[in-house]
């Protein structure tokens, strides 16, 4: 494995983690409160569907870093160029959003933003 690869993968790492942290995360802050409170105005299925919805980019963001740190260890070049595309612009929507909407005082923004940068280098191999 050389160090693009290996940027790939590492990128992949970091964004399958923060996932896991930010599902947890939102699943105790947002999603438990949120069905808690709407319990009586809102339908049960209602309910269910928002909760999915709010761990829609943990899922997204997850699934993301498996596929970069797989395409690291068995894509070849053109695989990895469409997987870092997709999970780099997933990943891109993320950490701006994440900035824009905390004005920068929470890490995902940097974690997601250090990931991409991983990806760039991963991508940008010497002569092609």
């Amino acid at each position: 494995m050389d160090w693009h690869n290996a940027a790939l993968a590492v990128a992949g790492i970091i964004g399958s983690t923060v996932a896991i942290i930010h599902g947890v995360l939102t699943q105790r802050l947002m999603v438990q409160p949120l069905q808690a409170r709407t319990a009586p105005p809102l339908a049960a299925p209602i309910r269910k569907l928002v909760g999915l919805l709010l761990q829609f980019s943990t899922f997204n963001w997850f699934v993301g870093g498996l596929a970069l740190i797989i395409a690291a260890w068995t894509f070849g070049r053109e695989a990895q160029l469409a997987t870092g595309v997709l999970v780099g612009s997933s990943y891109l929507f993320g950490a701006l959003g994440n900035l824009w909407a905390t004005r920068g005082r929470h890490p995902g923004w940097a974690l997601y933003g250090a990931a991409l940068i991983l990806i760039a280098y991963g991508l940008a191999r010497p002569g092609g």
